[in-house]
């Protein structure tokens, strides 16, 4: 299948085969780097090596089958008083929400489109960790607005006085010559560390035997170093743990006080299960000890997510975040670990506690997140954020939104100020993608015999869709709309939106690419390569080398099915 020539330029010369291959072949260790203790035999690595009954057994060999179906209650807790052996690894006990693609919708039907923002990104680096492990991700991994959203776009910036600027752009899809892509952007304006508000911060760090890997504590430790590096004197900092029981280990302490802070977080050390509810809960008492009116008060969550002691019901863990936001305490969460990372909790946990979440797989992802990105993880310019698009019929006969399926919101939702939609931070940028099918093409519905052509609707040459967004300044108060109609052009695709597409490609193809028809994962390479632009932190060419990466793990996986766990179809 060839891409249309817009969105096509000539690709650069692409890194070595055999390095993949070698890179697909090797995967990652996560054998502890303690040199005292030698890593235990792999027979030793198995689940069974902790003494458990039977029944319990039997469940957490359920839960290895069902990677992916995600409920919480998929896997069995630890049994009261027992720990995890040294170096254990629970293997596949993944947890992944998976839900359905969004649907195609009639705009005749259904003319309106109403969604929260979302500014995670977590669903990347996870992705990345993945393929670079040598796996392909489960399908629940794999959220196509997380994986558009890690990359920063050059959108406008507000000129208005409002907390973001809005972009709009529509230009060709590659994948299917009868649609065309539209792209939304949102930018909000930047702020350097030392405009933001005075933060009380708490750290809540995991200390649990499952955490005690290469990629558990070693690496939680050195990230929240990072953090330490960017207070400030009239910042706050407590520090909290969790194993098998919760404690404060650092009492509100100034910014000023680094070494303090440092010290702290050098002697955390890991063992014991994992009683998760009871550390969130000692976490924002700490927070609210130090409550700073008018300032930044969030609880930073970092964990595997696998709780097995105490309140580990999904619904509950949500709903005390959500109470908690009430009080002015948001939560962020900060996924590390492997083999038995709880992704659903980490991701709706930090939605519930009206906070971002993001996925730590090495140092460079921890300094993007918390240094080259501080103001956007702690500072919030607008809160309830929605966006809503209602499609002309005149000029588009059907759409579908690229993404965003756990944000979807009813019609109704967008002007009610006490339903909860998405935070927006300093210098955040949001990108919403829908597939249209311009009015006289082919798309996806068969018509209907008995339909009724709406003739109120507007006419205006050119005009498509009308994009409104909702929002409320963070301390609250009626919500603004802002309101802008989206027209047709004529402009070439810019690198923003093609290489965007190739992200959304690529996201699609990960998944079972049911509306990407002939478009193939090295199509995906071709158009990401030529829309690199200047890619100032590499992040492009990086996504480049993942998806040659998933070409060689496909190719391997079709040869043999059981080198990953999971086949691209």
């Amino acid at each position: 299948m060839s891409l249309p020539l817009h969105f096509l330029r000539p690709a650069a010369q692409g890194f070595a085969v055999g390095l993949l291959l070698a890179i697909a072949g090797c995967g990652v260790s996560s054998k502890p780097e303690s040199a005292a203790v030698p890593p235990p035999a792999p027979a030793e690595l198995k689940t069974e090596a902790v003494t458990q009954p039977e029944s319990i057994r039997a469940d957490r060999a359920m839960a290895k089958r069902n990677v992916g179906a995600a409920p919480m209650a998929s896997y069995a807790p630890m049994p009261a008083g027992e720990t995890y052996p040294q170096g254990y690894r629970d293997e596949q006990r993944e947890q992944y929400q998976t839900l359905a693609d969004n649907p195609i919708h009639s705009v005749a039907e259904a003319p309106v489109s109403t969604f929260s923002a979302d500014v995670d990104t977590g669903a990347y680096a996870n992705v990345r960790r993945l393929l670079n492990q040598g796996r392909l991700p489960p399908e629940g991994a794999v959220r196509l607005e997380e994986m558009v959203n890690y990359f920063p776009y050059d959108y406008a910036l507000p000129t208005d006085g409002s907390p973001f600027g809005v972009t709009t752009e529509l230009a060709a899809s590659p994948w299917n010559p009868h649609t065309r892509l539209l792209r939304i952007g949102i930018k909000a304006s930047d702020r350097a560390v030392a405009e933001l508000a005075p933060a009380n911060l708490v750290f809540l760090v995991d200390v649990s035997g499952s955490m005690d890997r290469r990629e558990g504590l070693p690496l939680v430790k050195s990230t929240l170093k990072l953090l330490v590096d960017q207070l400030r004197e009239q910042d706050r900092v407590s520090l909290v743990v969790y194993a098998g029981e919760s404690r404060v280990v650092l009492e509100p302490t100034s910014g000023r006080e680094k070494a303090k802070i440092r010290s702290a977080i050098d002697q955390l050390t890991a063992g014991g299960s994992t009683a998760g509810a009871s550390g969130i809960e000692l976490a924002y008492q700490q927070a609210q000890q130090a409550f700073i009116p008018k300032g930044i008060n969030r609880v930073l969550l970092a964990t595997d997510g696998d709780f097995n002691v105490g309140i580990s019901d999904f619904d509950r863990l949500k709903q005390m975040a959500v109470d908690k936001r009430k009080t002015g305490v948001s939560l962020t969460t900060l996924g590390f670990g492997v083999d038995n990372y709880n992704e659903h909790l980490m991701e709706q946990l930090a939605d519930a506690g009206d906070g971002n979440y993001a996925y730590i797989d090495n140092l460079r992802e921890a300094r993007k997140v918390l240094v080259d990105q501080l103001g956007s993880t702690l500072a919030v310019v607008a809160k309830n954020v929605k966006l809503q698009v209602e499609f002309n019929p005149t000029q588009v006969s059907e759409y579908r939104l690229l993404g965003y399926e756990n944000r979807a919101l009813k019609r109704e939702d967008f002007s009610n100020d006490k339903v909860d939609a998405g935070e927006i931070g300093a210098g955040h940028t949001v990108t919403a993608l829908y597939e249209i099918v311009p009015t006289g093409e082919k798309g996806w519905l068969e018509p209907l015999r008995y339909g009724k052509a709406n003739a109120a609707v507007s006419e205006k040459s050119g005009e498509l869709a009308m994009l409104r967004v909702r929002y409320q300044l963070p301390e609250g108060g009626n919500s603004r709309l802002i309101e802008r109609p989206i027209t047709d052009s004529a402009k070439p695709a810019s690198d923003d939106l093609r290489f965007a597409a190739a992200v959304a490609a690529f996201s699609q193809q990960l998944k079972e690419g049911r509306y990407t028809g002939e478009f193939s994962l090295k199509d995906t390479e071709a158009l990401a390569r030529g829309a690199r632009g200047e890619d100032r932190f590499g992040l492009r060419s990086e996504f480049v080398q993942l998806v040659e990466l998933a070409q060689s793990l496909r190719t391997t996986t079709a040869s043999n099915p059981t080198v990953t766990e999971r086949r691209i179809e």
